[in-house]
């Protein structure tokens, strides 16, 4: 019941990826054309931008793809981390994009030239329809997935950048103020800079395996140790293997006991721990006592000391 729930999603998002992927490759070829015809360096931008991401897109199907297979014997964790490199990867096409229409919009800024407004329309509202449907499409898998994220990212971004375009066009028709051209441009670039810097930070964290945003170490050990048959709880690890899943490793302290009931408490634990925390992924080793010590943490020094003690 769980796997079904797991795998349609993941089944879905990605042919709305293959059929973003298709439209992504298809329309900045007649943007780039139009774009040379009409003289518009925005339009040019638009679908060298567009173009830049049929790879950005191909990328993140790619990634959805590998991260379904399963753990191996030298991938222990399976491949989900995947996704959020390929995430990484996808910001830095963005910005390189940003870079190129940057300097590109410099460039006409000191030597701008006539555009036809009304090409610029049609191959901009053709990228619209495009891109807003891709939008709309990824926009679901967007809330559960980092990889996605990027993905539908990438294509708000460029129906704004396509409705920016049209507006130009719809202004050239009555005004030649073509160096409105360049300045447009820099404004993508700033929204590109921004947005692109959130999903950059959440894949960094990830791949730190720093501690999930909303989840208080504090308030899961008071949690823990308030269940009846706990004494205490620490050495407390929480992190993401992967955007859509919170691992927890930890020392549990108990009473000594048999152990068939201090299975039922396991239970108990994983029970609040999903209920209170999101934590779908709970590793718990259970203790009488606390080998070296009683607190929350567990630094890479007490570890590796410990260890080589234990060599001696």
């Amino acid at each position: 019941m769980e796997s079904h729930h797991n795998n349609n999603p993941e089944t879905s998002w990605g042919k709305r990826l293959f059929i973003t992927m298709m439209m992504n490759l298809v329309v900045p070829a007649v943007q780039i054309a139009a774009g040379i015809m009409a003289g518009s360096m925005a339009l040019i931008s638009d679908a060298l931008h567009n173009l830049m991401d049929f790879f950005s897109i191909l990328t993140s199907y790619l990634a959805l793809k590998i991260g379904k297979q399963g753990p191996s014997l030298y991938q222990t964790f399976g491949y989900r981390r995947i996704e959020v490199l390929a995430a990484v990867f996808n910001v830095a096409l963005l910005f390189g994009a940003g870079f190129y229409i940057a300097v590109e919009g410099w460039i006409r800024l000191k030597n701008p030239s006539v555009i036809q407004g009304n090409l610029v329309i049609w191959a901009a509202l053709l990228g619209i329809v495009a891109n807003g449907i891709s939008t709309w499409m990824l926009s679901s898998g967007a809330k559960e997935n980092l990889n996605m994220r990027g993905a539908f990212l990438h294509m708000l971004i460029d129906t704004l950048t396509s409705l920016g375009v049209a507006l130009l066009g719809i202004i050239w028709l009555f005004r030649p103020w073509y160096w409105l051209d360049p300045i447009v441009s820099w404004a993508i670039v700033i929204l590109i800079l921004y947005s692109g810097w959130g999903i950059l930070k959440e894949a960094l964290l990830i791949l730190m395996n720093a501690v999930p945003p909303g989840i208080d170490l504090e308030a899961i050990q008071k949690e823990v140790e308030s269940i009846e048959g706990v004494d205490g709880l620490h050495h407390l690890h929480v992190w993401n293997p992967s955007s859509g899943t919170i691992a927890l490793a930890a020392h549990v302290i108990v009473p000594d006991q048999m152990l068939g009931r201090v299975d039922d408490l396991a239970k108990k634990v994983r029970a609040s721990l999903l209920s209170r925390f999101n934590i779908d992924h709970p590793i718990l080793q259970f203790e009488t006592k606390a080998y070296e010590s009683k607190e929350l943490l567990c630094t890479l020094y007490k570890d590796n000391h410990f260890s080589s003690h234990k060599a001696q």
